[in-house]
């Protein structure tokens, strides 16, 4: 699964637009999403208070500021890909070490 986190904090117009997009691809793009409101951490606000929103995907910095959509659906289905092919290669050396 893929998993997106995005950094913000309230009353932040520009987190708010982020969110809202997110939410929208989510529908129908699976991810599993996680907001971390930096104001709830010292270190996280003083290293982020001026770069948010910030979207990682899979640990990842993928946008700061803003977050175009086409791009961000791209970025998913990479992850997507990468994801299960990594299963696929899992599996296989699984079943490749069960025959010797």
């Amino acid at each position: 699964m893929v998993r997106v986190e995005i950094y913000s904090k309230k009353d932040c117009c520009l987190c708010d637009k982020v969110k809202e997009l997110v939410n929208k691809v989510g529908l129908e793009v699976p991810f599993s999403y996680k907001e971390v409101d930096i104001a709830d951490n010292e270190e996280l606000l003083r290293k982020y208070e001026r770069d948010i929103p910030l979207v990682f995907i899979n640990g990842k910095k993928a946008f700061k500021f803003r977050v175009d959509e086409v791009e961000f659906r791209k970025k998913l289905r990479i992850e997507l890909i990468k994801s299960s092919l990594s299963r696929m290669w899992s599996k296989k050396s699984v079943e490749q070490k069960r025959v010797f």
